[in-house]
């Protein structure tokens, strides 16, 4: 199937292959499109409008979730296996306005590929393709570049976590010591910092239930098992670090 003259260039997707364990990015143009998207090992789609996802969809011949069931809630429609593969959808963080918001992610995993679908342009994903252009992303396979991306957003939110540990310590300051400083500000400062809190505490939540779902239904070998597990036990610390914020915040 071709992508019709009408729409070509404005699929929104990113195509990377594995080349010697490095994650490659391949160029592609309308010409040879189809039979990129065919040989890619990783394929990101963000902004897929109806007509895009029909196009994948046959191409691929998988069936490509809508935004409205990325982002169900219920942990049955988050995590399931079905003939196209091992489907998780996995939450995000994305600044918006000042704040962050939380945004679902649908991982399609299948034995010679793993598809992403998002909407919009997350950091994450911002700081693996810059990596993977800098020949920095190792990976073996698919299921092992999903592995590495849990990694790395895991990762991120401990980095996320040692910001607001010392924007929280500037607020201290400001409360208990600064005699001239505005409270008002500080007690707005404290809500926003509460709130990215939170929402770093719910995307550690949601990502330990991708690794307990991938370590019941996702054949690995020893490494990789050991690398989920590491995964699991850096959220664990995590998690007791959030309740130490939000205990201080309150405070």
């Amino acid at each position: 199937m071709e992508y019709d003259e009408k729409y070509r260039g404005k699929l929104m997707l990113r195509l990377f292959s594995i080349h010697q364990n490095i994650i490659q990015e391949i160029e592609h143009d309308a010409e040879n499109l189809s039979s990129v998207i065919n040989n890619a090992q990783w394929i990101d789609v963000h902004d897929a409008n109806d007509f895009d996802r029909t196009f994948l969809t046959r191409l691929l011949h998988t069936e490509l979730p809508e935004s409205n069931d990325i982002e169900e809630i219920e942990a049955s429609a988050r995590c399931f296996v079905d003939k196209s593969g091992i489907h998780i959808h996995s939450l995000f963080m994305t600044p918006s306005e000042g704040r962050h918001q939380t945004v679902s992610v649908a991982c399609i995993l299948q034995k010679e590929r793993l598809i992403t679908i998002h909407d919009g342009d997350i950091a994450d994903f911002r700081l693996l393709r810059m990596r993977a252009r800098r020949g920095q992303v190792e990976s073996r396979s698919p299921q092992d570049l999903l592995l590495t991306l849990l990694e790395q957003k895991v990762e991120n939110h401990a980095d996320s976590l040692e910001d607001l540990h010392r924007e929280l310590e500037a607020v201290s300051y400001l409360v208990l010591e600064d005699e001239s400083s505005e409270l008002e500000e500080a007690i707005g400062k404290l809500a926003r910092l509460e709130d990215t809190n939170g929402k770093i505490r719910l995307c550690l939540m949601d990502t330990q239930r991708d690794i307990s779902f991938l370590l019941r239904h996702l054949s690995v070998q020893s490494s990789e098992q050991e690398t989920l597990r590491e995964i699991m036990r850096d959220i664990e610390t995590l998690m007791s670090h959030t309740t130490f914020l939000f205990d201080k915040i309150n405070f």
